[in-house]
């Protein structure tokens, strides 16, 4: 059944919400107040079960910030507004800016303007993640005595509040190397949420913000770990393990440069999760759409019954989709950078996951997929994500979305191997990966750290295109943002942005610097004007 979802505008401070000391409507209805909560997970373990559905419920929603906003937004959709907006930030994920085209703000920077629709969704969707973790931990505080039960709700909760909060500080912050003692966001968790409540919440240092991320991924992997070897395990790939939560940090202390124990964490993540890489053969054909498939860790889990769903075409496959019905049929859909299709090689299977210059793709075998594509796809678009159940053409948008994949495990391994001085078994875990998996015939010629960095950085972007991770790694390895070359069928889309401009970082929506007390105009980014395109080149 769906979630009602209580609107924390902004912070989760609440003095723009109607309710905001009641935790949110939970799935099958009922609405808990703080007084009750502390009492949820001995009195009621559904309640508290309820509690952690309702954070990974709010991954995926039909315009839950429709009133926020005063105003219906078709990529208002939960998390996937984020991976469609950072997606079309970066230079990899190439479209048409047209009036079918959701991610056209995106596409121009316009919107980093802080009363954009894009920067209040952002903002409001990780938050509210961030409010129904916070709920959660409250509810189950730790004890030496915890049940299996609550060591897996809390431990879930930790995990969902460091994920939000690592996509916030890199998207509010340039690189923690460097940066630490800069502004990031507002730290709130179930420790102070009533002072936020009251008094509003200043930003926090990257330092601190970084800090508690890690805390929260050490501990929800001591309390997942535990609740596994107890006997607890997931429902599905919709929730957060012991192995999710692994990833994650890996993410996290690469991010940090902390190559060492980004490495031993990726390895723990691969040696500890049910996933394992998809064949060559598994991926020779359109596919990511089921988090049943066997290299998915972790993702976003659709039923049919969604409103999403329902609505035919407010939802991820409408906008990133080419073999089914929704708005890429009219945007032109989604397009590979063409320097990167370009760079690979021809007996990579991944060349398949997107049309060639004569809108040809080995991947697709039908007559009918190869009609759908003449009617809808011009080159270069890609045939990556097969439509829900392999149904070409049709209209039920249900295909799961996911967040994270065993393969980017064995790269993370890879780059941080090279960069802390093991730069053999750095290039060896590269070659043994993509030879295995992907190209037989691939050679790696990077000999350095930073050779080899660079090309994990290459292996990314083709096997992650995508799934909203191409802008971290922008981020985190100081690219500029250049589209010459790429494709954009629009001149007004060709920018160089050099690394490090104030216009790649996000700014605080204006509600909340109105809403919360403790911030004002200069506790914001630097204001920014969009950038200037430039040439175009082959």
């Amino acid at each position: 059944m769906k979630a009602k979802y209580i609107f924390v505008s902004c912070l989760l401070s609440a003095l723009t919400f109607t309710g905001c000391q009641d935790i949110d409507t939970f799935p099958e209805g009922d609405t808990i107040t703080s007084d009750q909560k502390e009492e949820i997970s001995e009195l009621d373990p559904e309640k508290a079960e309820a509690g952690v559905n309702a954070i990974f419920t709010q991954f995926s929603q039909y315009m839950p910030n429709k009133g926020a906003l005063g105003a219906e937004r078709h990529n208002d959709i939960g998390y996937p507004t984020i991976m469609l907006a950072t997606d079309a930030n970066g230079f990899d994920v190439v479209s048409d800016n047209n009036g079918y085209n959701w991610t056209g703000f995106s596409i121009t920077y316009e919107d980093r303007i802080y009363t954009s629709n894009e920067c209040q969704m952002i903002w409001n969707n990780l938050y509210g993640i961030i409010y129904s973790a916070n709920n959660v931990a409250k509810s189950i505080p730790e004890e030496a005595d915890m049940t299996s039960l609550n060591k897996q709700y809390r431990g879930q909760a930790l995990a969902a509040r460091a994920f939000s909060y690592f996509i916030l500080a890199q998207l509010y912050q340039f690189n923690y190397v460097g940066h630490q003692s800069d502004d990031c966001v507002p730290l709130i968790t179930e420790a102070n949420i009533d002072e936020a409540t009251q008094n509003g919440m200043a930003r926090a240092t990257v330092e601190e913000v970084y800090t508690q991320i890690h805390a929260d991924l050490d501990k929800a992997i001591e309390l997942l770990s535990a609740a596994e070897t107890e006997g607890m395990t997931r429902k599905d790939r919709r929730y957060i393990n012991s192995s999710v939560a692994y990833g994650l940090r890996a993410r996290v202390n690469l991010t940090m440069q902390n190559w060492k124990e980004a490495a031993e964490d990726a390895k723990k993540a691969i040696d500890t999760s049910d996933a394992t890489p998809a064949s060559i053969s598994d991926v020779s054909k359109p596919t990511f759409w089921s988090m049943d498939e066997s290299d998915w860790m972790w993702g976003i889990k659709v039923a049919e019954t969604d409103e999403i769903v329902t609505s035919g075409i407010v939802n991820w496959p409408s906008h990133m989709g080419s073999l089914n019905y929704g708005y890429a049929n009219y945007s032109q859909g989604m397009q590979i950078n063409k320097k990167l299709y370009n760079s690979i090689s021809d007996t990579d299977v991944r060349k398949g996951w997107w049309l060639d210059e004569n809108n040809e793709s080995p991947n697709l075998t039908t007559a009918e997929q190869k009609e759908w594509v003449n009617t809808y796809c011009k080159p270069y678009t890609h045939v990556k994500f097969g439509p829900y159940n392999n149904v070409v053409g049709q209209s039920t948008n249900a295909s799961d979305i996911p967040l994270m994949r065993i393969e980017e495990m064995y790269l993370i391994k890879a780059e941080a191997e090279a960069m802390s001085g093991n730069t053999g078994t750095g290039k060896n875990t590269l070659v043994d990966f993509v030879k295995t998996y992907r190209d037989p015939e691939y050679t790696c010629s990077a000999s350095s750290a930073s050779d080899i960095q660079e090309e994990v950085y290459r292996q990314r972007r083709i096997e992650l295109w995508g799934e909203g991770l191409s802008w971290y790694d922008i981020m985190r390895l100081n690219k500029n943002v250049d589209r010459r070359g790429a494709g954009y069928p629009n001149a007004t889309s060709v920018f160089n942005i050099a690394a490090g401009s104030d216009i790649l970082l996000w700014r605080i929506p204006e509600n909340e610097i109105q809403a919360n007390k403790a911030l004002d105009a200069d506790s914001n980014n630097p204001s920014a004007a969009v950038p200037t395109p430039v040439a175009d080149e082959e």
